[in-house]
Parts: C-alpha cells; structure tokens; sequence
C-alpha cells in the first residue's frame, strides 16, 4: 500500500511542479520551492515502511524542490536558481522562527492544538538547521554542477546533468540532514538505515524526474520561451 501511494504522490508532485511552472512561469517555480520545502520538513518526522525499507516521509517534496531549481538552472539562469534556493533558506528560517513564537502563548482552556502542536513543531528547530545545512549545502551544489556539467557538454545531454548533478547533491543532502536532525533519535542502525533509504529514495525520484526536465521545456509559456535568451 504504500509503495502504490509513494509513487503517486511522487507522480502528482511533479506533474504539479509542472502544471504551476506552465500556469506561472518561474514565479510558481520560486512558489513550489518554498511549499515543498516547508511542507517536507513537516512530514520528515513520520518514518514509513516502502519497499522493506525504514524511510522518512518528507522525501517525495524534498525531491521536487530539486527539479524546480533545476528547471530554473537550465531554463532561466543560473542566478534565478541561487535566488530559489535562498528564498527557500529564508523561507524554512522563518517558518522555524513563528512557529516556536506560537508555542510560547499560553493556551484557552478550550484549546485542544497546543499539544499536538507542540509535538510536531517541537521538534522543528533540530529538524529545521539539519534542513537548512542540508538544503543550503546540497542545492548551491546542485547549482553548480549543474552549470559546470552543462559547460562541460556545451548544452547537450541534459538528462545526464540533471540526473548527475541532483544524484550527488541528494547524497550530500541526505548525510547532512540525518547528522544534524536524527542522531541520537533513533538506535544507530535504524539512523544509518534512515540515510541508506533517505538516498535510495530521493535517488529514485531524481532518476524520475528526468521526463518532467524535458516536458517542461515544451510546456513553457510563450514569454517565458521568449525570455530565455536574456535569462540563461
């Protein structure tokens, strides 16, 4: 069950990340950054049974912040992509900020959130700078080698400096995160079993979402296929 529900979410995620990308060009690209990103950092505190495997749940959104800054990368620059990423930075930062500041007032007699509250977001500063070392890290890599395997094959093979460049950055993303946000959470074999399958999954969606780099440059928008001269 949830293999079937992993690969289509993984599958609407990206077909959203395009819809949004043809409805509003790279405005909604900057928009998807910043949801997937928060969102994932939410849904990483649930660990799930796929393939056999313990994994987190924040992989599939975490995944697609990647396509974003990728389409970014190869259809409107290099520059826009860094501005995604460190919108996405100050976004998760702030996010992190206001949600320990509602904590702090004090409850209705009615209320029934600040528990469950306090039980998710509790935990949202540890997973927060594991996510911001890892996300700022593994995406200014991700950017470069983008950029610099694009140089490499002067424009061609775009499948190989998608899927190369978000491989190796996922890996760097996966060990940082799990250091700074899960050791010492789980025994260490569950942790190092977390890392193998926190990559083996965000290998697979990079690996997936090869199709999607391609669809988009069909799907953009006149202006924005108008515009790429001036932005690459």
């Amino acid at each position: 069950m949830n293999e079937i529900l992993w690969f289509g979410f993984a599958i609407l995620d990206l077909c959203m990340v395009l819809a949004v990308y043809r409805l509003f060009g790279r405005t909604g690209l900057f928009g998807m950054v910043v949801l997937s990103l928060v969102l994932c950092n939410i849904q990483v505190l649930k660990t799930v049974q796929i393939f056999g495997l313990t994994t987190t749940l924040g992989n599939v959104l975490y995944a697609s912040v990647f396509l974003s800054t990728d389409l970014l990368s190869e259809y409107h620059g290099k520059q826009e992509a860094k501005k995604a990423v460190l919108l996405g930075f100050v976004a998760l930062g702030l996010a992190a900020v206001y949600m320990q500041l509602a904590l702090l007032f004090v409850p209705a007699a009615s209320d029934f959130a600040q528990p469950h509250l306090e039980a998710v977001f509790g935990f949202l500063p540890r997973v927060a700078l594991g996510s911001m070392a890892a996300y700022l890290a593994s995406q200014l890599h991700d950017v470069w080698a983008f950029h610099y395997i694009k140089g490499r094959t002067r424009g061609r093979h775009l499948w190989l400096r998608n899927n190369l460049s978000t491989m190796v950055s996922q890996l760097l993303d996966s060990v940082i995160f799990c250091f700074v946000a899960l050791w010492g959470l789980f025994p260490a074999g569950v942790w190092l079993e977390i890392v193998l399958t926190t990559y083996v999954m965000k290998f697979l969606m990079a690996a997936l979402d090869t199709p999607f780099m391609y669809l988009a440059g069909r799907m953009r928008s006149a202006p924005d296929r108008q515009a790429l001269g001036s932005d690459a």
